[in-house]
């Protein structure tokens, strides 16, 4: 398998993820009462971090190496825009649900979770069609 198979495997896996976590999982915290919620959310994000991580650094990781085969402004915009979402995704959701599964939260931070998750919907739709585009089909 081809490094560039991989890469869109990883960027598809993360694509889907994001999209069913921008429609389905994030608006269905809203539905939950708080001491519902209080108790399934510790639950999800154990196990959602089962299926992100190894997701995130196999694509950040694929990335690296093309990088490190040779400078191309592709490989750049990629690793960029990958980049990017690690740190949005690291300084605003680990925060974030660190404070919902604390008990610390409001309705309205579940609300800039939907608001916000778009940008890492937008973003990692994004890299995949990137990616697909300069596909050597």
């Amino acid at each position: 398998m081809t490094l560039k198979i991989c890469q869109l495997l990883f960027d598809f896996g993360l694509v889907v993820l994001i999209w069913m976590v921008q429609l389905i999982i994030y608006p269905s915290f809203k539905n939950y009462a708080k001491p519902d919620l209080n108790q399934w959310h510790p639950i999800y994000v154990h196990r959602i971090a089962l299926v992100v991580i190894p997701l995130m650094f196999g694509q950040l990781g694929l990335i690296l190496v093309e990088i490190t085969k040779g400078f191309s402004w592709y490989s750049l915009v990629n690793l960029l825009l990958i980049l990017f979402v690690w740190a949005f995704t690291f300084s605003f959701f680990a925060p974030a649900h660190k404070r919902i599964s604390e008990d610390n939260y409001t309705p309205k931070l579940i609300q800039r979770l939907i608001q916000k998750n778009w940008v890492r919907t937008v973003v990692w739709t994004l890299v995949f069609i990137w990616n697909l585009l300069w596909f050597p089909w």
